[in-house]
């Protein structure tokens, strides 16, 4: 990972500020959503508190039937086809029975449907009546109540007959329809609106179950008018309020879910509106369950109210970016429950302001992020370009022999890198320094060592005309034998430095290199003795502006060095390929491997890796890799060496030598 992909990690550790700004934004969003919630129940229990106060007709307390409007005509044929919107509203009379009721402008319309495995059948006036399958209806109206037998000994039209002495208005026969399916049987009958019913019961007898009948009474309920007008003289304007009976029945409504008027530059897009609802708003309610024409409206928040605990909820809203607020108060008069008060608020306040702080928030965090990620890319492309400096100063001085070709970088700043610089620099002194030593020391030793050997030389010399004994010969000619070996090694140190300054002095031509490479290779066969020479040149010329001298001399280094380490049934390979910028010369030899440790200083000078020489030998000063490498250097190439499979591989990258400019 570079140094500049650290930095940028680095700079996410300031992506913790929008972060934190955001659960900034979703507590502010929290509070308000409270305080108006808190506003809200307040208004829901005075508008609760009025409403008793007034003497409003409430619901009474207790368990009712609740009557539903119907918007289409009801025929009453005992088929439940014309109830099927009603039905999922539906009253729950017991475990196998359930009640529908609805009203139009003249009749009070009963639908009840009871599921029976078995059946026990028998007409309303049959003396078995009792003991087969039948209902026992009762209604009220004021004072006067009566109770019914409904019973069929088979599917059509019935007659329930009345079982109470003369009960004022009410009839003392109710025309019904008693239908059967695989299941169980249903009655419907219908009244008129005029006798003003208020309570209704109704009791099932199965044939076959044997308990004693219990009739069902309860009083009616219907949406009224009435409360409704009350309610609209008694609610906060722009709130939607609505009274449930005890049973989460809808008795009355005032107001709509309307939202003030705005412009269209004030409100919000669906963009804004689902970054409201996706990062910004806590949980909201599905707006499904608090449909307008619902006649009931049993959800989680009615319920606690009914509870006697008030509670509120937050939903979407019909208008886009809108939010709807609804607070559900119960109704309590002389320590009864007579249902619940529920109001409902739209607003786009609260998502208008946590948006647009959402927004400002964003925007400056992106700035702050765009300054800060600048800011440190900067940093981090001038920290890295300062380091690469150092870096390549430090490779051209490696390249170079720890010699500086100029002033090291950075060693007038006043950081760390600038104390780098310097320790660099004063490393890259001594090193050159050292270098430099090295380098004439083959030259100051042949300077020196030439007077003492001509003195020790003359000195033999004298001895041998002095007539010394015989067996001070062996010593003699040991001494005489020393001083040729010291004598050759002092010239080849002296042939070193000439070679420098021949091959800095060499002249350039335009030569083909495939030439050259062959000329050299057909050479070294007679010099091979019996190792094999294989060659690897291109089809075409290899056109390049050196110095053949140059380029033989080097092979020379290479194919002596080789011949050395190659057995004598061994082989050598000599390659010539072309790059994009130059050539490269390859000779590899098979013999044992490089060391590890020697490939980074094989063309160093006086570095060799042959045996100690025997006596009589010539002494090897490792300065024939050493010509080399100065050949490819001259060249503006290198010299490297890398073990092969068998052997090992020396390769002379060359560019060619730069063209002399005529004045």
């Amino acid at each position: 990972m570079t140094l500049r992909q650290k930095l940028l990690l680095v700079a996410l550790c300031t992506l913790a500020l929008p972060v934190a700004g955001w659960l900034y934004v979703r507590q502010m969003e929290t509070l308000l959503r409270e305080g108006q919630a808190q506003a809200l129940v307040a208004s829901a229990r005075a508008l609760a508190r009025s409403l008793v106060v007034v003497d409003a007709p409430l619901p009474p307390a207790g368990a009712a039937w609740y009557v539903q409007q119907s918007n289409v005509p009801i025929t009453v044929d005992g088929y439940g086809d014309d109830w099927a919107p009603l039905s999922a509203w539906a009253q729950p009379l017991d475990r196998n029975a359930r009640v529908m009721l609805a009203e139009d402008a003249h009749w009070l319309y009963f639908y009840i449907d009871v599921r029976a495995a078995q059946r026990h059948r028998a007409d309303a006036g049959d003396r078995l009546a009792l003991s087969a399958d039948h209902l026992i209806v009762s209604i009220a109206s004021g004072d006067d109540a009566q109770r019914y037998l409904l019973a069929s000994a088979a599917p059509g039209p019935t007659t329930a007959i009345a079982l109470d002495a003369e009960a004022g208005v009410l009839p003392d026969r109710i025309n019904a329809q008693w239908q059967e399916d695989g299941g169980g049987f249903h009655a419907e009958f219908r009244l008129p609106r005029g006798l003003r019913l208020d309570h209704f019961g109704v009791g099932v007898h199965l044939g076959g179950d044997g308990e004693p009948l219990s009739v069902d009474n309860r009083p009616l309920l219907e949406f009224s008018t009435s409360l409704s007008q009350e309610l609209s003289r008694l609610a906060p304007d722009g709130v939607r309020v609505r009274v449930l009976s005890p049973d989460a029945w809808l008795m009355a409504q005032s107001g709509k879910l309307q939202l003030p008027d705005q412009s269209l530059a004030d409100r919000p897009g669906w963009l804004a509106s689902l970054i409201y609802r996706s990062l910004v708003a806590g949980r909201l309610d599905d707006a499904g369950a608090w449909a307008e024409d619902a006649p009931r409206i049993d959800l989680p928040e009615v319920r606690r109210a009914l509870k006697g605990k008030p509670s509120t909820s937050w939903r979407t809203g019909e208008a886009r970016g809108s939010v709807v607020l609804a607070a559900a108060m119960p109704i309590t008069m002389r320590g009864k429950l007579h249902g619940v008060v529920l109001l409902e608020q739209p607003s786009r306040a609260v998502p208008l302001l946590a948006n647009r702080a959402l927004f400002s928030l964003l925007i400056v965090s992106f700035g702050v992020l765009l300054v800060a990620g600048g800011v440190l890319l900067l940093f981090a492309t001038r920290l890295t370009f300062r380091l690469r400096r150092l870096r390549n100063a430090a490779e051209r001085a490696q390249d170079n022999d720890g010699r500086l070709d100029g002033p090291f970088p950075l060693i007038d700043a006043t950081d760390e890198l600038g104390d780098l610089a310097r320790s660099f620099a004063r490393l890259f002194e001594v090193v050159g320094g050292y270098t430099d030593y090295l380098r004439t020391l083959a030259s100051k030793l042949s300077h020196e060592l030439n007077t003492p050997l001509a003195i020790v030389k003359s000195s033999l010399d004298n001895l041998d005309h002095a007539g010394l004994p015989a067996e001070a010969e062996p010593y003699l000619a040991r001494a005489r034998d020393g001083v040729a070996r010291l004598g050759a090694l002092v010239r080849a140190m002296s042939e070193a430095t000439r070679m420098e300054r021949a091959i800095a002095a060499a002249e350039a031509e335009d030569v083909d290199m495939g030439e050259i490479v062959r000329g050299c290779a057909e050479g070294y066969r007679g010099l091979a003795g019996g190792r094999r020479i294989q060659t690897e040149l291109p089809d075409a010329p290899v056109r390049m502006h050196v110095s053949p001298e140059l380029i033989a001399q080097a092979l020379d280094k290479l194919f002596d060095n080789a011949v050395s380490f190659t057995p004598a049934d061994g082989w050598l390979r000599i390659a010539l390929r072309p790059t994009p910028d130059g050539a490269d010369i390859e000779l590899a030899n098979q013999g044992p491997p490089l060391p590890a440790a020697m490939q980074g200083r094989l063309f160093d000078s006086l570095v060799s890796l042959r045996d100690k020489a025997t006596p009589g030998d010539a002494p090897h000063l490792g300065l024939g890799l050493y010509v080399v490498r100065l050949v490819a250097e001259r060249h503006q190439g290198s010299a490297s060496a890398r073990n092969i499979e068998g052997g090992v591989a020396f390769t002379l990258h060359l560019k060619g030598m730069p063209r002399q400019r005529l004045a």
